[in-house]
């Protein structure tokens, strides 16, 4: 009887086989779920023909996801790679044109504009996305920061005229109260937040070594 035999090659039969669409997440990424979920301040439980909140939830979670902030912010005139300060310059200093006001460098970072009076999360709530039920590793929280396309100059010199500022998609690791930064982690090709090794980064990189 050969009707049963099994192929040699039986994995790459599976492969091939295409049963249809399906519902199920087949991407891969480092975030957890509940990462991308928006906060909705509505009533869990509402009244027959309000909106659920679950469904708000999903709403307004492929809203955010439609949302660019490079392009919300250059639908105001504001381009994001002139939003860091530089080296002053004095032998290139813009000249007055005709009929329009006079054009200064940068000089104030961002921190001083900041505010977040306005924010739905706590820092601390943020970095709590990453916890999934029934689970004590930490994931990392995706973000979006305004980080420099090199490097190796960005962290020689954060305010050189020659780096390129643009915002990444980031994996945020870790909160300090002290000084009020994040620690983040640029993605991969592939969306991933891995280390040198290709391992995920988890807890915000702290190692069983500290």
């Amino acid at each position: 009887v050969t009707t049963f035999k099994m192929p040699e090659d039986f994995g790459s039969v599976l492969d091939k086989q295409v049963i249809g669409p399906t519902t199920e997440n087949l991407i891969k990424s480092d975030f957890p779920l509940q990462s991308f979920k928006p906060k909705v301040q509505i009533a869990f439980q509402g009244l027959p023909g309000q909106c659920p909140q679950k469904i708000e939830v999903e709403r307004r979670r492929r809203l955010y996801l439609t949302f660019d902030i490079a392009q919300l912010l250059a639908s105001k005139g504001l381009d994001s790679n002139q939003l860091m300060p530089r080296h002053h310059d004095p032998d290139n200093m813009p000249t007055i044109e005709e009929k329009k006001d006079a054009v200064f460098p940068i000089y104030l970072p961002l921190k001083i504009f900041d505010n977040d009076e306005y924010d739905c999360r706590t820092p601390e709530e943020w970095i709590s996305l990453g916890l999934e039920p029934g689970s004590h590793d930490r994931k990392p929280v995706p973000g979006k920061a305004l980080l420099p396309t090199d490097d190796v100059l960005g962290h020689e010199d954060p305010k050189s005229q020659k780096l390129i500022y643009k915002w990444i998609d980031v994996g945020v690791l870790d909160y300090d109260k002290e000084t009020e930064l994040y620690l983040v982690h640029k993605t991969d090709k592939n969306g991933l937040v891995r280390d040198e090794e290709g391992r995920p980064i988890l807890n915000g990189g702290i190692t069983s070594q500290g």
